[in-house]
């Protein structure tokens, strides 16, 4: 789980990086943010959760 939620960071990372290289893509680098933010949340929130 934790493998998959690190992939899942990187992809979103660089998806936003991409967005913020080509301005007509801004619209990615929004996606690519909003989507690593939920991950780490949704992460953080599973693995406090088995650790309870």
């Amino acid at each position: 789980m934790l493998i998959l939620v690190i992939v899942l960071l990187v992809l979103w990372l660089i998806v936003a990086v991409i967005g913020f290289a080509f301005e007509g893509l801004f619209w990615l680098a929004i996606v690519g943010i909003v989507l690593f933010v939920g991950t780490a949340v949704i992460g953080f929130v599973r693995r406090k959760a088995l650790h309870r």
